[in-house]
């Protein structure tokens, strides 16, 4: 039975895939993220997604579309910091459009690897999912990847098969983030598929 993994970065795919297979899942990844900046960085993120496609046999969909509607989704708490209400906005905001790709591909389950990452709110993501699923007639596959060691086992795999493992969860907001805390302050520019360019 197949499910579609949303996937925010390969390494924290690595465990969610070795985990549904173990349940006699078989995942699609579905690498969408309009959220990361600028797009070198999506560039090496997809590229990591592709190289684990490839090393492990796994069918991948990417998806560039939605950076208008990404940037709707958290109008007005761009200014709020990482595991904010714009955190929270930005993951129903994917999490919707996996649910909404499941319901058109006819797969009957989604989930995300975004529960792998010890940052991320596992109970708000399965809440969420649980919500869409009732919204949509999906099943929504609760899960906690970073339990029983599991962020520990996808920084060791992610290494072993030489995936690219970024160092700030992915929107330019948390990026400006990371170079305030670090003392760095860099212009930033995005265009992704004749999208909007910013500077930031």
């Amino acid at each position: 039975m197949k499910v579609l993994l949303h996937v925010c970065c390969a390494p924290d795919a690595t465990v969610a895939v070795k985990r549904l297979r173990q349940s006699g899942l078989e995942p699609i990844l579905y690498f969408y993220n309009p959220n990361i900046e600028p797009i070198e960085e999506y560039e090496k993120r997809l590229e990591a997604t592709k190289l684990l496609a490839e090393a492990w046999g796994l069918e991948l969909i990417e998806d560039r579309s939605g950076y208008d509607e990404w940037k709707d989704s958290i109008k007005g708490l761009e200014n709020l910091g990482e595991r904010s209400k714009r955190c929270e906005a930005c993951i129903a905001h994917r999490l919707k459009k996996t649910a909404l790709k499941a319901l058109s591909l006819g797969v009957e389950f989604f989930c995300t690897t975004l529960t792998t990452s010890p940052k991320k709110d596992s109970k708000y993501i399965n809440s969420l999912g649980k919500k869409l699923e009732l919204e949509f007639g999906v099943k929504f596959l609760e899960a906690d990847f970073k339990k029983q060691d599991g962020f520990k086992q996808s920084v060791e795999l992610s290494k072993a098969l030489g995936l690219y493992r970024q160092n700030y969860c992915g929107c330019i907001y948390s990026l400006k983030e990371k170079q305030l805390r670090s003392g760095k302050d860099e212009t930033v520019h995005r265009k992704i598929d004749g999208g909007s360019s910013q500077r930031l």
